[in-house]
């Protein structure tokens, strides 16, 4: 047995939240996270001309799943302890089913610019669940740049949405705070175990549920297969849901959560100009409150430190 292994829970945490040197492959990892991350929205929409809601999203996770499980088995990563497997539950029901899904079915109805605005809260409503989950207090300031992002997100919304919000508007706030409860427990695990472990081993978990799931919704909903869905389907599956999340984690160890959290800020505006890239058409107001949403991030972050 190593060192490492015979270490205390207490002392893996302590290692783990060592401050490291920011690197420039760090940072590299860090932005193509992101650049992964951001393509999720437009790749879905493709993934949609081929494939069902439904099939989409649980096709997506078992592929996600038979490749995070041949990585984990392919490095000899352990079995998590038996007091991970709930946190590992929350991330699944977050990070590899909810918000797929609820963005999925957001998607069939909702333009990717429009979701990638409204999504675009995500890190705030992250870090309110972060606040919740751990006891800590944010500042006046925090707070005060919290609500005027979202309600610039919400003003957005509902002028978009012609004065009332739409079912897909529904779906994607719902996916906020699934995702967003996710996200705070993954980082929790992430203190005592490596980022992609968390992620790798909340796809296995879904594994039993996502092969059927996928049987059934193949057989009910139609396929047409084309070039844009099965790129669509395969990006969300490796690119989305594995690779960018282990470059994402990977980067964040190395130049620090505060140094990556800042290059995530780019994150919706990147997704708005893949959408024009791939024709759709941009209202003034989707960049204009991306770029608000942006600001207040920003003054979150500093808010906390």
């Amino acid at each position: 047995m190593t060192a490492q292994n015979s270490a205390t829970a207490p002392e893996r945490i302590a290692v783990a939240t060592r401050p490291t040197r920011p690197s420039a492959s760090g940072t590299l990892q860090a932005v193509l996270g992101v650049v992964a991350f951001s393509l999720t929205f437009p790749a879905t929409a493709w993934g949609l001309e081929g494939f069902g809601p439904w099939s989409l999203v649980a096709v997506r996770s078992v592929l996600a799943a038979l490749i995070a499980g041949a990585c984990l088995l392919a490095t000899g990563a352990r079995v998590p302890e038996r007091h991970s497997w709930p946190g590992l539950a929350v991330v699944a029901a977050g990070v590899v089913v909810g918000f797929p899904l609820l963005t999925t079915l957001a998607l069939e109805t909702s333009t990717t610019a429009h979701a990638a605005v409204v999504v675009g809260l995500l890190p705030l409503t992250t870090a309110l669940f972060s606040a919740l989950r751990t006891g800590h207090r944010p500042s006046r300031t925090f707070w005060t740049a919290a609500l005027a992002g979202a309600a610039a997100v919400v003003a957005f919304t509902v002028q978009q949405s012609g004065g009332a919000l739409t079912t897909a508007d529904m779906y994607l706030f719902a996916a906020l705070l699934i995702c967003a409860a996710g996200y705070t427990e993954g980082g929790r695990l992430a203190r005592v175990m490596p980022g992609w472990h968390v992620v790798g081993w909340a796809l296995v978990l879904c594994l039993p549920l996502g092969v059927p799931a996928a049987a059934l919704a193949l057989s009910y909903e139609p396929v047409h297969v084309t070039a844009h869905s099965v790129t669509g389907l395969l990006w969300v599956a490796a690119g989305s849901q594995f690779l960018g999340l282990v470059v994402w984690y990977r980067g964040m160890a190395a130049i620090g959560i505060p140094k990556a959290s800042q290059l995530q800020l780019a994150q919706p505006l990147l997704t708005l100009v893949w959408s024009v890239l791939l024709g759709e058409h941009l209202t003034a107001a989707a960049p204009l409150t991306a770029a608000a949403v942006l600001v207040c991030i920003a003054v979150t972050q500093r808010a906390r430190g």
